[in-house]
């Protein structure tokens, strides 16, 4: 017997019990129909006598990703989420969620509402809602630390991370791990109705709790370095009072204090911009004119040209995920020190405890070294990561050409040259494209993909699948010097320069951009990155940055040589003003004949944020980028734009446009500076009241 409940529930009976399919794909998103669906099962189940329990399954791959994130903010329409688990919850009649595949959220916080789990061996099982700047609405904050205790809770649920089905076992939060998944979770039901036992209600386990509420201080001691990490955002502090409301307050008390902090949450401007971010997210590699039947070309080796700091990340980044990668470099020495640098980073990796040893051996196993170039052949996709001059990757592209196998996509990692040159230094064009990894390759994940003029569609949603495997959030861009990312980031660089020569320190600069929320104000940065790699360009270019210069001239490149911006301790990359450089600055000034002022922060803040957004609407006017949400994305995942400020473009519309013109065009007039003068599309929205959200998608301009 078969029946269906809304069309996204499946109910079979099977043996005196019931098997409940959600089937929504793609993840099994808990939106009104499948809510509807799943109390329509339920209450048939209470009301047939013939069945006498059933299991709580998914379809596909995920047993359920959770909410519908569309719905929050919008009318609430019953049943709510808590409705349906207390409806479980109640049921007299035993339920088994048979978790398949990923339990993310609401989705697990249904789980928690059944009575036993079971997970499949591949499982994995979280409460991600943080990371929307939310907390688990649904009884998450309450039943968890009732099953796995506070400590592990509240590492789960602040952190949002999920866990592995072996995990959850160990933690007690599935009654055990099974390959043959339905099989178990129906000899369970079994098991469990021929004992006549009652069945258990998570809401109901107190023993969990027993050690925080004999000891008061404990929350706070275990929420101390969780909320270090997150930066003073209200959703992490909200989530440690609602696991405190499980452990100080009665369960229908604790309900209510979590639904309250959950509705306080909803409406804050951090959480709107992290929703933002999470749609946004998903639309940056979509292309407007992509034909529907392109498909993606099967990708099973990777070859990665050139064994630097990029190509090993980049190598890395191909093994991690289980694809085999070699890398080849022009001879042995350099080889070798690439391969070796990776066995370091693998090292590194170990010794943290966030990979196993055995883990680092599979991995070194799917990277191969050598100097062969024989091997471009044998490449699905080959990466040239190669010194960044044009030159230099035309030649290298000629030798792609001769050696890859037809058919094969070429993809190019320059971060700011063209990539059309580079692209016509071949006989097939189509099949070139840039692919921008950001540094390190292994750990950032922005994929900046470049659409050259006649990179074909089927190389496009090559790339972009391949950026999906290897974990990487992809974002399609056109081609013009620095592209979207670096192209802004230039007009940064050049404030931050101004602002020296003007007035301000480097330590001004770093803490108001730090203060807005950066992981890394620019002059700390260009330290690590190293300053010379930037006065080499500008050399090649025929431009000047006359501090930066002045320092690299020095011989102080940043934190490889001691001192940068800053001078640092032998073993320490922690930055220390050093008075050698303000006299250089001051000198440098001098020099130039500019008079020095003091500068607020409140203008340097202004003149590092405003002159991007400038350029971001330079970029969308001409059809760099397909939507103002993508440059957001380029920004939060490749240069640590802060995700609770939304990205730069989100930021530009909740200021409002009108406010940011008036200060570009005060500042362009104040400085003599053309390039802050208003882009026009900025004007045209700021005069018409509207953002750049409201701007239609664009295919990139080719």
């Amino acid at each position: 017997m078969a029946m269906s409940a809304e069309n996204v529930v499946k109910v079979t009976a099977r043996g005196g019990f019931a098997l409940i399919e959600m089937d929504n794909p793609p993840v099994n998103a808990l939106g009104i129909a499948l809510r509807r669906g799943l109390k329509g099962a339920f209450e048939q189940l209470a009301g047939d006598p013939a069945l006498k329990g059933a299991v709580l399954t998914g379809s596909g791959r995920f047993f359920s990703a959770g909410a519908d994130i569309s719905e929050f903010g919008k009318s609430r329409e019953s049943p709510l989420l808590p409705e349906l688990i207390a409806l479980i919850e109640d049921l007299g009649k035993p339920v088994v969620a048979a978790i398949n595949g990923q339990a993310l959220g609401g989705g697990l916080e249904l789980a928690l509402g059944c009575h036993y789990r079971l997970a499949a061996p591949g499982a994995r099982l979280g409460l991600p809602e943080v990371k929307l700047g939310l907390l688990p609405g649904a009884g998450g904050t309450q039943r968890l630390p009732r099953l796995i205790g506070v400590a592990r809770a509240l590492t789960m649920i602040v952190s949002g991370d999920p866990i592995d089905a072996a995990e959850a076992e160990t933690l007690g939060l599935v009654e055990a791990v099974a390959p043959d998944l339905l099989d178990a979770a129906f000899r369970l039901l079994e098991s469990v109705v021929a004992k006549g036992e009652r069945p258990p209600k998570s809401r109901e386990r107190e023993e969990k709790l027993a050690e925080a509420r004999a000891d008061s201080g404990l929350i706070d001691r275990l929420a101390e370095p969780l909320l270090k990490r997150q930066r003073g955002l209200p959703a992490p502090r909200a989530c440690v009072e609602a696991v405190r409301a499980a452990v100080t307050l009665p369960f229908a008390e604790g309900i209510k204090r979590e639904a309250e902090l959950f509705l306080s949450l909803l409406n804050s401007p951090e959480s709107k911009a992290q929703r933002h971010l999470f749609f946004a997210e998903r639309e940056a590699a979509k292309l407007p004119d992509m034909p529907p039947e392109v498909r993606p070309r099967e990708v099973s080796r990777a070859v990665v040209i050139g064994a630097g700091t990029m190509g090993g990340g980049i190598a890395m980044s191909f093994a991690n995920f289980g694809i085999p990668v070699s890398i080849l470099d022009q001879d042995k020495e350099s080889l070798e020190r690439g391969l070796e640098r990776i066995r370091e980073n693998y090292r590194i990796t170990v010794s943290r405890g966030s990979l196993s040893a055995e883990e680092m051996e599979k991995r070194l196993a799917r990277i191969h070294g050598t100097t062969d170039w024989s091997v471009v052949g044998e490449g699905d996709v080959v990466i040239e990561a190669v010194f960044e001059e044009l030159d230099l990757k035309q030649r290298i592209f000629r030798l792609i050409d001769e050696k890859a196998r037809p058919g094969a996509l070429l993809a190019t990692n320059t971060s700011t040259l063209d990539v059309n040159k580079i692209a016509a230094a071949t006989a097939r064009p189509e099949d070139v494209l840039g692919m921008h990894f950001f540094s390190p390759a292994n750990v950032m994940r922005l994929l900046e993909i470049v659409r050259a003029r006649k990179t074909s569609f089927e190389a496009l949603a090559t790339a972009i699948a391949i950026g999906r495997r290897i974990g990487k959030v992809p974002a399609v861009v056109g081609v013009c010097d620095g592209f979207v990312g670096n192209r802004m980031l230039h007009r940064r660089t050049a404030q931050a320069e101004r602002l020296l020569l003007e007035g301000a320190l480097p330590q001004d600069v770093d803490q108001a951009v730090l203060a807005f929320g950066f992981p890394m104000g620019p002059f700390a940065m260009g330290d690590l990155a190293g300053l010379d790699v930037g006065w080499r360009i500008r050399k090649a270019r025929g431009t000047k940055a006359p501090i930066s210069d002045a320092l690299c001239e020095a011989g102080r490149f940043g934190q490889k040589t001691g001192a940068g911006y800053y001078r640092y301790e032998k073993g320490s990359r922690t930055p220390i003003p050093d008075p050698e450089v303000e006299k250089i600055i001051i000198e440098t000034s001098a020099r130039l004949g500019i008079t020095r002022r003091a500068i607020s922060a409140e203008e340097i803040t202004e003149r590092m944020i405003y002159p991007m957004i400038n350029e971001g609407a330079r970029i969308l006017e001409e059809r760099i980028a397909m939507r103002a949400s993508d440059i957001d994305v380029i920004w939060v995942y490749g240069y640590g734009w802060p995700v609770w400020r939304g990205g730069p473009m989100y930021y530009a519309d909740q200021v409002g446009l009108k406010a940011i013109e008036e200060r570009l065009a005060h500042y362009s007039a104040a400085l003599g500076d053309e390039t802050l003068a208003p882009a026009p599309l900025l004007r045209r929205l700021a005069a018409e009241g509207r953002g750049f959200g409201s701007l239609p998608v664009q295919p990139i301009a080719v």
